[in-house]
């Protein structure tokens, strides 16, 4: 993440002490995503460092911090795919499981390595009505430029994948 944004990534984050509420803090954020895709490959992101993380911890507390930004992460995935986003890279573990489910993925067919641990997949997703590419990351996983190297790699199988569909 650190990466994308100092390469001069597009990128906005959560703040879980700034949640009204959920759908409100989703809104807001698909709205500066209006903008931000018409530049790039914009990145939500809810990362801080150990202090604002611990901040956030002791006046929500830990569960409810967690569970915060994973329903507005969720509320996101699922606006961005209303929106025509069919690549989205999930990181964190109990986060991709908030957006697998909000999306209503029903099956995942693994595709190509981004980095050891992480596929992109073809997802078929209820909230998509058609399939999608999703990298699901655990926050353990991927070198500093993952997210650079997981869209240029989706975009190279792309074309592959339309050269060998034309012969």
């Amino acid at each position: 993440m650190r990466e994308f944004v100092a390469s001069g990534g597009t990128a906005i984050a959560i703040d879980p002490l700034a949640i009204q509420t959920p759908e409100a803090s989703a809104r807001t954020i698909l709205e500066w995503c209006d903008g931000a895709l018409a530049k790039g490959i914009p990145l939500v992101y809810s990362t801080a460092d150990s202090q604002g993380v611990k901040s956030a911890q002791d006046r929500l507390g830990v569960e409810k911090a967690g569970a915060l930004v994973e329903e507005v992460l969720a509320k996101v995935a699922v606006g961005l795919v209303q929106r025509g986003v069919r690549r989205l890279v999930v990181a964190g573990g109990e986060t991709s499981g908030a957006v697998v489910q909000a999306l209503g993925v029903t099956q995942l067919r693994i595709g190509p390595q981004i980095d050891p641990g992480v596929p992109w997949c073809a997802a078929h997703a209820s909230a998509a009505g058609a399939t999608m590419h999703l990298a699901l990351k655990s926050g353990n996983f991927g070198a500093p430029d993952f997210f650079a190297r997981a869209f240029a790699l989706l975009a190279a199988t792309k074309v592959e994948e339309a050269r060998l569909a034309r012969g």
